[in-house]
């Protein structure tokens, strides 16, 4: 007697499927594996790229240091059109920022208050922040009148602050109450101001807009004075420059009277001799951007400061 079985075979479209899905996933883990590798290329060629740059932002720097290259030297700035390796080099007087810590020791908050109402914010906010400003700096735990000491700061979870001392970096201002406000209504802020300066704002090297500031004129008004600097082709650094050699020259054609506003003669100079030297260094699209400043460059320069940036 013949008994009939049926076959557990699979049909010959499921084995075709399963070899199908099977190449579909193996090749899905080589393209995975192929992104990794690239990923991991890239990686090691920025780190290659990123380390030439530095290198070369660092034959700016010391292009820049020399005494003897002017500002305008063709020196400052390198290309190489066969590498694409090249380097910008800028040297810049520190003079032509406001010098915080300057600016505080010397209790001129009425110069802080009107730049950040300038900038826009409420006389109240203003007043807040320059005297908490004061009480950051000072070597004491009396608070001013719209002033915040270790209190506030021990309420808000940050010990041992305010530091009580002249700030050490411009990033220290941050932490000081209410600069949230003055970031909100200036991002730029930073570039206002500097702890390395002599002191005053340098006449011959500021911008208008900070002149203004300082010297209680419309910036149309101050313009007078970068515009005369620049002398005949409009160019700073040039044959033709016409630099102040005194500060109350440049104040008195602003219009002001340096015997009746002494306040005022106080916040200016000429020939401040600290220096900025920026370098930005660039190897197969890479950045890389150097920053020093130096006091005396053209004598025996003394290194104040150096920090170094990745630029995206």
């Amino acid at each position: 007697m013949r008994i009939s079985t049926v076959s557990s075979r699979k049909p010959p479209g499921a084995a075709l499927m399963a070899v199908l899905w099977l190449i579909a996933i193996l090749g899905m883990a080589c393209m995975a594996a192929l992104r990794v590798i690239s990923f991991d290329m890239e990686i090691a060629s920025a780190k290659v790229h990123g380390s030439r740059a530095r290198q070369i932002a660092e034959m700016g720097i010391a292009v820049g240091s020399n005494y003897m290259v002017k500002k305008t030297d063709p020196l400052l700035h390198r290309a190489n059109p066969e590498t694409g390796e090249n380097f910008d080099v800028r040297i810049i007087s520190e003079g032509g920022r406001f010098n915080i810590n300057s600016i505080l020791l010397q209790d001129d908050k009425p110069l802080l208050r009107e730049i950040f109402i300038k900038w826009g914010l409420e006389l109240e906010d203003a007043q807040n922040v320059v005297d908490a400003m004061s009480d950051w700096i000072d070597a004491d735990d009396n608070v001013a009148l719209n002033g915040a000491e270790k209190d506030f700061y021990d309420k808000e979870g940050r010990i041992n602050q305010p530091f009580n001392r002249p700030f050490y970096d411009l990033s220290e201002m941050s932490l000081v109450r209410g600069m949230d406000l003055v970031e909100a209504v200036r991002p730029d802020w930073r570039d206002w101001f500097t702890i390395w300066s002599g002191g005053p704002l340098d006449l011959n090297e500021a911008p208008a807009e900070l002149i203004a500031a300082a010297a209680e004129v419309s910036v149309e008004n101050a313009d007078m004075i970068p515009e005369k600097v620049r002398g005949a082709d409009g160019e700073r650094d040039t044959a033709d420059d016409v630099p102040y050699q005194r500060a109350d020259d440049a104040l008195k054609e602003l219009g002001i009277d340096t015997q009746s506003r002494p306040d005022i003669a106080k916040r200016f100079t000429v020939n401040d001799p600290i220096t900025r030297i920026e370098s930005i260094g660039i190897a197969e699209g890479a950045k890389h951007k150097i920053t020093v400043i130096v006091r005396n460059r053209t004598g025996r320069p003394a290194l104040l400061e150096r920090t170094e940036e990745t630029i995206p």
